[in-house]
Protein backbone atom coordinates (compact mmCIF):
# COMPACT_ATOMS: atom_id res chain seq x y z
CA UNK A 1 0.00 0.00 0.00
CA UNK A 2 1.34 3.31 -0.67
CA UNK A 3 0.92 6.14 1.15
CA UNK A 4 -0.81 8.09 -0.99
CA UNK A 5 -3.55 5.42 -2.32
CA UNK A 6 -6.57 6.88 -3.31
CA UNK A 7 -5.08 10.41 -3.59
CA UNK A 8 -5.51 12.16 -6.92
CA UNK A 9 -3.07 15.19 -6.93
CA UNK A 10 -3.44 18.19 -9.27
CA UNK A 11 0.17 19.94 -9.62
CA UNK A 12 1.38 23.43 -11.29
CA UNK A 13 5.17 23.75 -12.14
CA UNK A 14 5.64 19.70 -12.39
CA UNK A 15 7.91 19.73 -14.92
CA UNK A 16 11.08 20.08 -12.98
CA UNK A 17 13.32 20.80 -10.04
CA UNK A 18 11.13 20.60 -7.10
CA UNK A 19 7.60 19.75 -9.12
CA UNK A 20 9.45 17.22 -10.97
CA UNK A 21 10.78 15.59 -8.08
CA UNK A 22 6.78 15.77 -6.52
CA UNK A 23 5.30 14.43 -9.47
CA UNK A 24 7.34 11.68 -9.37
CA UNK A 25 7.21 10.93 -5.89
CA UNK A 26 3.28 11.42 -5.12
CA UNK A 27 3.03 8.58 -8.25
CA UNK A 28 5.80 6.44 -6.73
CA UNK A 29 3.75 6.41 -3.35
CA UNK A 30 0.38 5.45 -5.23
CA UNK A 31 -1.56 8.68 -6.34
CA UNK A 32 -2.61 9.54 -9.62
CA UNK A 33 -0.89 12.70 -10.62
CA UNK A 34 -2.23 14.95 -13.03
CA UNK A 35 0.79 17.31 -13.61
CA UNK A 36 0.87 20.75 -15.83
CA UNK A 37 3.92 23.06 -16.70
CA UNK A 38 3.98 25.64 -19.15
CA UNK A 39 7.35 24.24 -20.62
CA UNK A 40 5.72 21.77 -23.14
CA UNK A 41 8.61 19.51 -24.00
CA UNK A 42 9.68 19.46 -20.14
CA UNK A 43 6.28 17.79 -19.52
CA UNK A 44 6.16 16.07 -22.46
CA UNK A 45 9.64 14.11 -20.89
CA UNK A 46 7.76 13.92 -17.58
CA UNK A 47 4.71 12.41 -19.28
CA UNK A 48 6.89 9.63 -21.02
CA UNK A 49 8.74 8.85 -17.15
CA UNK A 50 5.25 8.87 -15.67
CA UNK A 51 3.69 6.26 -18.21
CA UNK A 52 6.71 4.26 -17.74
CA UNK A 53 7.17 3.70 -14.52
CA UNK A 54 3.14 3.67 -13.96
CA UNK A 55 1.58 2.50 -17.40
CA UNK A 56 -1.59 1.93 -15.78
CA UNK A 57 -2.26 4.73 -12.85
CA UNK A 58 -3.93 6.96 -15.35
CA UNK A 59 -1.54 9.98 -14.86
CA UNK A 60 -2.06 13.07 -16.91
CA UNK A 61 -0.19 16.14 -18.38
CA UNK A 62 -1.09 19.02 -20.05
CA UNK A 63 0.79 22.11 -20.81
CA UNK A 64 -0.89 25.15 -18.97
CA UNK A 65 -0.05 28.61 -18.40
CA UNK A 66 -0.63 29.92 -14.24
CA UNK A 67 -0.98 33.34 -15.65
CA UNK A 68 -3.91 32.46 -18.08
CA UNK A 69 -7.02 32.15 -15.55
CA UNK A 70 -9.58 31.08 -17.79
CA UNK A 71 -7.27 27.80 -18.48
CA UNK A 72 -6.65 27.23 -14.99
CA UNK A 73 -11.01 27.21 -13.88
CA UNK A 74 -11.01 24.86 -17.08
CA UNK A 75 -8.68 22.72 -15.56
CA UNK A 76 -10.57 22.86 -12.08
CA UNK A 77 -13.59 21.99 -13.96
CA UNK A 78 -12.18 19.22 -15.20
CA UNK A 79 -11.17 17.33 -12.84
CA UNK A 80 -13.45 17.22 -10.37
CA UNK A 81 -12.05 14.25 -8.05
CA UNK A 82 -8.92 16.29 -7.30
CA UNK A 83 -8.06 15.85 -3.62
CA UNK A 84 -4.29 17.10 -3.17
CA UNK A 85 -3.96 20.16 -4.87
CA UNK A 86 -0.02 21.24 -5.56
CA UNK A 87 0.38 25.07 -6.02
CA UNK A 88 4.02 25.26 -7.29
CA UNK A 89 4.60 27.95 -9.67
CA UNK A 90 6.97 30.77 -9.36
CA UNK A 91 9.41 33.33 -10.93
CA UNK A 92 12.11 34.81 -8.30
CA UNK A 93 13.21 38.42 -9.69
CA UNK A 94 16.21 39.67 -8.05
CA UNK A 95 16.24 43.34 -7.07
CA UNK A 96 15.64 45.96 -3.98
CA UNK A 97 13.27 48.47 -3.69
CA UNK A 98 14.74 51.16 -5.58
CA UNK A 99 15.33 49.33 -8.53
CA UNK A 100 12.54 47.38 -8.91
CA UNK A 101 9.98 48.25 -10.82
CA UNK A 102 5.87 48.10 -10.42
CA UNK A 103 6.04 45.91 -13.68
CA UNK A 104 8.36 43.53 -12.15
CA UNK A 105 6.54 43.67 -8.38
CA UNK A 106 3.34 43.09 -9.90
CA UNK A 107 4.26 40.40 -12.24
CA UNK A 108 5.72 38.70 -9.16
CA UNK A 109 2.70 38.64 -8.09
CA UNK A 110 1.03 37.33 -10.88
CA UNK A 111 3.02 34.62 -11.23
CA UNK A 112 3.55 33.23 -7.48
CA UNK A 113 0.19 34.61 -5.93
CA UNK A 114 -2.42 35.19 -7.85
CA UNK A 115 -2.66 31.76 -9.73
CA UNK A 116 -2.80 29.84 -6.24
CA UNK A 117 -5.95 32.06 -5.78
CA UNK A 118 -7.75 31.75 -8.80
CA UNK A 119 -6.85 27.56 -8.89
CA UNK A 120 -8.17 27.15 -5.30
CA UNK A 121 -10.75 28.93 -5.44
CA UNK A 122 -12.00 27.03 -8.64
CA UNK A 123 -11.21 23.94 -7.35
CA UNK A 124 -12.72 24.81 -3.57
CA UNK A 125 -16.72 23.83 -4.70
CA UNK A 126 -15.25 20.19 -5.33
CA UNK A 127 -13.46 20.13 -2.35
CA UNK A 128 -16.04 20.60 -0.19
CA UNK A 129 -18.23 18.28 -1.94
CA UNK A 130 -15.88 15.71 -1.83
CA UNK A 131 -15.51 16.29 1.66
CA UNK A 132 -11.82 18.05 1.84
CA UNK A 133 -8.50 18.11 0.37
CA UNK A 134 -4.82 18.62 1.24
CA UNK A 135 -3.82 22.01 -0.31
CA UNK A 136 0.51 22.44 -0.73
CA UNK A 137 1.56 25.94 -1.37
CA UNK A 138 4.97 26.50 -2.49
CA UNK A 139 6.28 29.49 -0.52
CA UNK A 140 9.81 29.96 0.66
CA UNK A 141 12.00 30.72 3.44
CA UNK A 142 12.64 34.07 1.92
CA UNK A 143 9.47 35.85 2.72
CA UNK A 144 7.96 36.62 5.91
CA UNK A 145 9.85 34.26 7.38
CA UNK A 146 13.35 36.17 6.43
CA UNK A 147 14.91 38.56 4.90
CA UNK A 148 17.11 37.80 2.05
CA UNK A 149 19.35 40.50 -0.09
CA UNK A 150 17.94 41.44 -3.69
CA UNK A 151 14.47 40.21 -3.46
CA UNK A 152 11.85 42.87 -2.32
CA UNK A 153 9.55 41.53 -4.92
CA UNK A 154 10.33 37.90 -4.78
CA UNK A 155 9.72 38.15 -1.05
CA UNK A 156 6.86 40.19 -0.70
CA UNK A 157 5.15 37.49 -2.74
CA UNK A 158 6.34 34.87 -1.21
CA UNK A 159 4.98 36.35 2.41
CA UNK A 160 1.43 36.40 0.35
CA UNK A 161 1.51 33.01 -0.02
CA UNK A 162 1.70 32.39 3.42
CA UNK A 163 -0.80 34.68 4.28
CA UNK A 164 -3.26 32.99 1.91
CA UNK A 165 -2.41 29.88 3.10
CA UNK A 166 -3.13 31.06 6.57
CA UNK A 167 -6.66 32.37 5.52
CA UNK A 168 -7.74 29.48 3.48
CA UNK A 169 -6.76 26.68 6.46
CA UNK A 170 -8.61 28.86 8.88
CA UNK A 171 -11.90 29.49 6.82
CA UNK A 172 -12.35 25.73 5.38
CA UNK A 173 -11.08 23.57 7.92
CA UNK A 174 -14.08 23.01 9.21
CA UNK A 175 -15.05 21.39 5.24
CA UNK A 176 -11.97 19.03 5.86
CA UNK A 177 -9.27 21.32 3.54
CA UNK A 178 -6.29 21.93 4.73
CA UNK A 179 -3.75 24.40 3.85
CA UNK A 180 -0.10 24.70 4.84
CA UNK A 181 2.88 26.04 2.77
CA UNK A 182 6.29 24.31 1.98
CA UNK A 183 8.99 26.60 1.84
CA UNK A 184 12.74 25.44 1.46
CA UNK A 185 15.89 27.12 1.00
CA UNK A 186 18.28 26.63 -1.66
CA UNK A 187 17.24 23.68 -3.90
CA UNK A 188 19.83 22.24 -6.78
CA UNK A 189 17.64 22.89 -9.13
CA UNK A 190 17.36 24.52 -12.87
CA UNK A 191 15.86 27.56 -12.26
CA UNK A 192 19.07 27.87 -9.87
CA UNK A 193 21.24 26.48 -12.30
CA UNK A 194 19.98 29.42 -14.99
CA UNK A 195 20.48 32.27 -12.06
CA UNK A 196 23.87 31.03 -11.63
CA UNK A 197 24.87 31.29 -15.38
CA UNK A 198 23.07 34.91 -15.31
CA UNK A 199 25.53 35.99 -13.42
CA UNK A 200 28.60 35.33 -16.10
CA UNK A 201 29.96 32.90 -13.99
CA UNK A 202 27.97 29.76 -13.14
CA UNK A 203 30.81 27.68 -11.42
CA UNK A 204 31.93 30.50 -9.32
CA UNK A 205 28.27 32.00 -8.36
CA UNK A 206 27.45 27.98 -7.34
CA UNK A 207 29.55 28.31 -4.77
CA UNK A 208 28.62 31.62 -3.49
CA UNK A 209 25.53 29.69 -2.94
CA UNK A 210 26.94 26.88 -1.51
CA UNK A 211 28.88 29.19 1.12
CA UNK A 212 25.57 30.50 2.30
CA UNK A 213 24.34 26.96 2.97
CA UNK A 214 24.52 26.60 7.07
CA UNK A 215 24.56 22.94 6.41
CA UNK A 216 27.22 23.07 3.28
CA UNK A 217 25.34 22.28 0.71
CA UNK A 218 22.53 22.84 -1.64
CA UNK A 219 19.01 20.44 -0.93
CA UNK A 220 17.84 17.96 -3.25
CA UNK A 221 14.59 18.41 -4.76
CA UNK A 222 13.97 14.85 -3.73
CA UNK A 223 14.44 16.14 -0.17
CA UNK A 224 11.75 18.71 -0.31
CA UNK A 225 9.39 16.05 -2.08
CA UNK A 226 9.67 13.83 1.12
CA UNK A 227 7.99 17.13 2.75
CA UNK A 228 5.07 17.23 0.06
CA UNK A 229 3.86 13.54 0.73
CA UNK A 230 3.82 13.85 3.96
CA UNK A 231 1.17 16.58 3.64
CA UNK A 232 -0.51 15.18 0.79
CA UNK A 233 -0.94 12.25 3.14
CA UNK A 234 -3.43 11.39 5.90
CA UNK A 235 -0.53 10.98 8.27
CA UNK A 236 -0.31 14.99 8.26
CA UNK A 237 -4.47 15.05 9.13
CA UNK A 238 -3.50 17.08 12.28
CA UNK A 239 -1.58 19.81 10.48
CA UNK A 240 -3.12 22.72 8.71
CA UNK A 241 -2.19 26.35 8.10
CA UNK A 242 1.52 25.96 9.07
CA UNK A 243 4.76 26.60 7.24
CA UNK A 244 6.83 23.53 6.29
CA UNK A 245 10.26 24.87 6.68
CA UNK A 246 13.13 22.66 4.97
CA UNK A 247 16.67 24.88 4.13
CA UNK A 248 19.27 23.39 6.18
CA UNK A 249 19.16 25.41 8.69
CA UNK A 250 19.18 29.08 7.20
CA UNK A 251 16.49 30.47 9.09
CA UNK A 252 18.25 29.00 12.53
Amino acid sequence: MGRLDGKVAFMTAAAAGIGGACALAFAREGARVIATDRDAAAIATLDATLKRLHPDAGHQTQVLDVTDHAALEAAAAAHRDVNVLYNGAGWVHEGKLENTSVADWQRSFDINVTPMFVLTQAFLPHFIANGGASIINVASIASSLKGVPNRVAYSSSKAAVIGLTKSIAFDYMAAGIRANALCPGSVDSPSLHERAKRTGDHDAAWKTFIARQPIGRMAEPDEIAHIAIYLASDESAYATGANFVVDGGITL
